[in-house]
């Protein structure tokens, strides 16, 4: 009997070192992170970060009376407040139980580096209606012509966003530099109470989804449950689209784009399927289904709002969902920059965004959405394309290093 319980730890045990033991390959996160979105889509709608932050401020705004907001919708019954604060625990539970988790606190150029960037985030976010999640991880595969544009835009602030870095290491080296303080890491044999604290997050979870379950609010328990493995996901597998918008850049290492690429063809597979079926259409019309995540921003909105977003996300070091599952590791110059982007964001939609929007043409906000003008099989080749080319590119690169900074 005591032979057959040892074996029956060490099995238990090898399974947890497969999750826990060492980070998974960023291609592994991207297909079941893509395989995820299509499940949201399936039940509701597809994955979206900007939203979440931005309830989240508007809340706050509201309890305190600020900029005159009401009938704000509470986060614990908005989708997307909900699955941004999953995320965070997800990524926690999944740093507790590989002791990961530290508070790794940065110089404070640092730290306002990460709150400028929150908050350029935040109004690249509310101008070109969509981030990194919602306006490209999401939009690309909706086959969305404005997610096209909106992609641009973010590889153009993240290249403006690395020269302006390089500038200021060269001109400004001091303003970034200082001690790094680390509190609570865990080493080898110390920070058993990680693990322990990372089941009981685990089982909290659980819990509330089993609850909203009961109140007959399915949609939200099945939100709860993906948003964990989102965050846990995530963290495991160190899923950050701005890596892979800087790194071939950078470093020239490719292994964040072809994780994002891997992703995105998962979710364009699962997407198109969904549209053209009107698959979870329930009560609206299949054409309401084919223009879901398609927003208006063609083309001129999409591509501005991805530059500020993509200057933003590089210098915080963390896009919507890199500073999401970040926060939820300890890394605190990324808590700076999730508080700046749920309390600008709210900002930026009430007094930035109205005035910008209104001075443009129709022509060049409006909902594109490829099918309507070149149909489902041109456009799915040609987003397929896209992706192959960058696929090739940071490739190449990774073997030359002609675009790469070191």
């Amino acid at each position: 009997m005591a032979e057959d319980s040892n074996k029956n730890k060490s099995v238990l045990s090898e399974l947890f070192q497969t999750f826990f033991a060492k980070h998974w390959p960023v291609w592994v996160g991207g297909i079941i992170l893509g395989l995820l979105n299509v499940f949201l889509f399936m039940i509701k709608s597809p994955w979206g970060g900007s939203g979440g932050y931005n309830n989240w401020g508007e809340n706050i705004y509201q309890a305190i009376g600020f900029l005159g907001l009401e009938n704000v919708t509470p986060t614990k019954t908005s989708l997307y407040g909900m699955l941004n604060i999953l995320i965070i625990l997800g990524a926690f539970a999944g740093a507790l139980l590989s002791k990961e988790f530290a508070l790794r606190i940065p110089p404070i150029g640092e730290l306002i580096k990460g709150f400028i960037g929150g908050g350029l985030m935040a109004i690249g976010a509310t101008m070109g209606i969509g981030c990194t999640i919602g306006g490209f991880f999401s939009g690309v595969p909706a086959l969305s012509g404005g997610a096209i544009f909106l992609t641009i835009g973010l590889f153009l602030g993240t290249l403006v966003a690395l020269k302006y870095l390089s500038w200021e290491i060269d001109k400004f080296p001091g303003f970034s530099m200082g001690k790094n303080r680390t509190l609570l890491a865990a080493s080898e044999k110390t920070g058993g109470w990680q693990k322990w604290l990372g089941w009981f997050i685990l089982i909290i979870v659980f819990v509330m989804a089993y609850i909203y379950f009961g109140n007959d609010n399915k949609v939200m328990s099945w939100f709860i449950m993906i948003g964990l493995m989102m965050g846990l996901i995530s963290q495991r597998s160190r899923f950050c689209i701005v890596a892979s918008f800087r790194d071939p850049f950078l470093t020239g290492k490719s292994s964040s784009t072809v994780g994002i690429i891997a992703g995105l063809i998962i979710g364009l597979v699962g997407f198109t399927a969904i549209k053209i079926f009107g698959i979870g259409a329930g009560d609206i019309s299949i054409r309401a289904r084919e223009m879901t995540w398609v927003f208006p921003h063609f083309w001129l909105r999409a591509p501005i709002g991805g530059f500020i977003f993509g200057l933003g996300m590089t210098i915080a070091g963390g896009c919507a969902i890199g500073a999401l599952w970040r926060f939820g590791e300890g890394q605190v110059k990324l808590w700076a920059a999730v508080l700046a982007f749920l309390l600008i964001s709210p900002v930026s939609k009430k007094y930035i965004v109205p005035g910008f929007v209104d001075m443009l043409p129709h022509d060049l906000r409006y909902k594109n959405f490829m099918p309507d003008y070149i149909g489902y099989t041109w456009s799915v080749v040609i987003v397929l394309a896209i992706l192959f080319l960058w696929y090739l590119f940071v490739k190449w690169n990774e073997r030359t290093g002609k675009f790469s900074a070191y």
